[in-house]
């Protein structure tokens, strides 16, 4: 007889797991780009790269793979994102349409919100 794991996922397998349903839910509503942007677009100081790119840009470019190089480099992921509020209030006049995004981005701001003693 095989026992069942119940271990609970680490805070980076939740984590990839999370970037890959942001990702299917962008590539869903056609908020993925199949070309990267000019190197200099990536480069602004701005939060969310709000100067040089659209949000789904940045969450594309910019927010996933950093956040999977992390974990992949093993290394320590925020302790403190807010990133669904910026998509609430981008995307303020479509909040049906994007709310499964958004769902998803909340529940990384959950997962990373104070994670570091909870791997």
């Amino acid at each position: 007889m095989v026992k069942k794991s119940t271990a609970k996922p680490s805070v980076a397998q939740e984590t990839l797991a999370l970037l890959e349903a942001l990702e299917a839910e962008l590539k869903a509503q056609q908020l993925w780009d199949d070309t990267m942007p000019e190197p200099s677009r990536l480069m602004s100081t701005q939060p969310f790269a709000s100067d040089t790119l659209e949000f789904y840009q940045w969450l594309q470019f910019i927010m996933i793979p950093s956040l999977r190089q992390c974990v992949e480099q093993r290394k320590p992921l925020p302790n403190k994102i807010a990133v669904s509020p910026m998509a609430v209030e981008v995307w303020k006049g479509k909040l049906k349409e994007h709310r499964q995004i958004i769902l998803v981005l909340k529940t990384i701001d959950e997962l990373l919100d104070g994670h570091h003693g909870r791997h």
